[in-house]
Formats: C-alpha cells, structure tokens, sequence
C-alpha cells in the first residue's frame, strides 16, 4: 500500500513540473522566439524603448546626429533613452572603459529597453567585452544595432545565442535624411520585423551559385582580431558577410590568408562582400581590383561569393540581420538574398 501511494504521489508531482515547464515555456514563446540555433529578440511595437549608447569613439561634435537619432526614433512611435556617458571623452574614447561598459550593461539589464543603438563605431568595443554580463540579457533579450567596430559585439551576441542587427548608427544620419531614406527604411523594417530582402546587380566578380545559412560577419579587421578569442565566430554552415574601410590591399590579403590558415573559411557555405570604401594606396601597387584580390584569395574554395551588397561605410548601409537564416542565389544577371523569417 505505502508503495502504491509513492508511485501515485510520484506520478502527479512529474505531471506537475511537466505542466509547469511547458507554461514557462508558452511564457518564453510570448516574447522571444526560440530558434534552432539563435534567439530572435521582440521585434519593437510603438511605445517600445530604445537606449543610445557608445561603447566606442569619442562623439566630438556630434550632438546633431544624436538629437536627430532621437527625433527619428520618436517619430516611430518610440520611447528613447540616452545613455549617461553618450557624450563623454576619455581621450580616443566616449568615456572610460568602464563609463562606456556602464552605460550598455546598463540598457542590456534593463527590461523595459527593447533596443541598443550604438551611437558610433570607430574603436573600443572590444576593450569592454570581457566586462560585460549576459545575465539579465538572457532573461530579456533586446536587439544590438551597429557596424564597423561594433562587429566585436555582434560575435559576442552570436556566440551567447543572439541576433543582432548590422545597420546604420546615429553618427551615419545625414542633415539631409531623404539621402539615405532607403538605408533608414531597411533599418526601421528590421527593427519592426519585417527585414529587407535584396535584389543586386551582378558584377563580373560573382561566383555564381546558391547556399543557405545563418547571416554572420561584419567588418573584416574587427573579424579578423576575434581570432583565436571566444568572440571568433564559427562559420561552418554559414553565410559570411565582409566590409572594410581604409585598409590597404595587401592589409585585406593578409587578413584573408591568415583567416585562412585558421580554418576559418573551410566549411562556409557563402560570402557576401558589402563596401571596401577609401582603400589606401601603397608605394607598390597590388595589381589587381579588391574584387579579384578577394576571388584570389579564396580559390581553393567552391562557395558562391556576391559582391556589391550596399553594406559599410558608405551613406548606403542597408541593414541586415545577424545570426538569421538567409538564401543566397547568385546568378549571372543578379544576386538575391532572401531573409527567412
């Protein structure tokens, strides 16, 4: 009898914690959406908020974009915060390390903020990562938008099981907006939910094929100095998009070889190159376009690669989201990608 009791009193305390797993569960599937592989975060709704923040370079003058980063948001239906430190100077950066470390630990905790915008690029983010804390982030996963430097982020948003967003910062708005009106439109369809996909030219470049995969990548350098850390990505299976500024070439092909020689292109299942903007030049010249020198670089590879993605630092800097599935098809009169959502 007693053993008959413990087995019924057994059985209905694991119905329990099974009912129980599976409200928290339906709780979980109400804000967040569990992917195979990365958690997307809520897409925003009016009355959302988003936080301003720089992890990186100084904003010397540039109060202007700023205010126009929080008009633009309003005009959204949104609610914006600026980070305390936003306009600080330590130097090269917007604040120490550890005020530029406060104010986006700051926004990632903070449950009522839905979004991150960093302020600009230029350097430091990667001197505060070892700092920050993804415990409260988990719990309230919120979307990360940025370019160039903030590529060291968005590898470690990836790799704790995050998507991002690679768009355009405050300091890209122009006094005049309805330049980039398209790149601003990609950014707000992004962050709304309903990401953009792109029809390209083709060029004589492509190599021409189809692949499907999680969207990774960003800038190349900031790619290439998460080598060897816990922020360098794993590409296998993936779809690898690159942009760089102000690099000679040999610089591009040095990276390139030495991503190589680290494995890092050996399973990846497509490459799509955005913006190689104010390439310098060197005493000797390399001899060939920045497109061949890429094609060079990796031949030993058979993976469809698309140039000419408007992705970087130039006025177009269409958003993309990081760590979402997308379908590459590159063809030889146009390349597709296409966001599975």
């Amino acid at each position: 009898m007693i053993l008959r009791q413990v087995i019924i009193v057994s059985f209905f305390a694991i119905v329990l914690v099974f009912n129980e797993a599976i409200y928290a569960q339906n709780e979980t599937d109400n804000s967040i959406e569990m992917t195979s592989e990365l958690i997307r975060p809520p897409y925003l709704k009016a009355g959302d908020t988003v936080a301003i923040v720089a992890p990186s370079g100084i904003l010397k003058n540039r109060e202007r974009e700023v205010q126009q980063a929080f008009d633009l948001l309003k005009s959204w239906g949104l609610h914006v915060v600026i980070g305390k430190h936003v306009f600080s100077k330590a130097n090269h950066f917007a604040g120490t390390d550890d005020e530029r470390c406060e104010d986006l630990q700051k926004a990632m905790d903070d449950s009522k903020i839905s979004a991150i915008w960093c302020a600009r690029g230029g350097y430091g983010t990667v001197r505060i990562l070892d700092k920050l804390d993804y415990t409260k982030f988990k719990k309230n996963p919120k979307w990360i938008i940025g370019y160039s430097d903030i590529t060291a982020l968005h590898n470690q948003l990836h790799n704790n099981g995050f998507m991002s967003i690679h768009a355009l910062m405050c300091v890209s708005l122009t006094k005049d907006l309805s330049e980039i009106a398209y790149t601003i439109e990609t950014f707000k369809m992004a962050l709304f939910g309903n990401p953009t996909n792109f029809d390209l030219e083709p060029t004589q470049y492509n190599r021409i094929g189809e692949a499907s995969g999680e969207l990774v990548g960003g800038n190349l350098t900031m790619l290439h100095t998460m080598l060897g850390s816990k922020e360098s990505i794993d590409t296998s299976g993936k779809i690898l998009f690159i942009e760089e500024i102000g690099e000679y070439k040999y610089h591009i092909d040095r990276m390139l070889q030495s991503m190589k020689r680290a494995g890092y292109f050996d399973n990846l299942q497509g490459l799509i190159v955005g913006d190689m903007s104010r390439l310098r030049k060197n005493t000797t010249l390399w001899g060939t376009s920045v497109e061949q020198l890429i094609l060079d670089a990796l031949a030993d590879y058979d993976f469809p690669i698309a140039f000419g993605m408007p992705a970087g630092h130039e006025k177009k800097n269409l958003a993309m989201t990081l760590g979402m599935t997308v379908e590459l098809q590159v063809e030889s009169d146009k390349t597709l990608i296409s966001f599975k959502k």
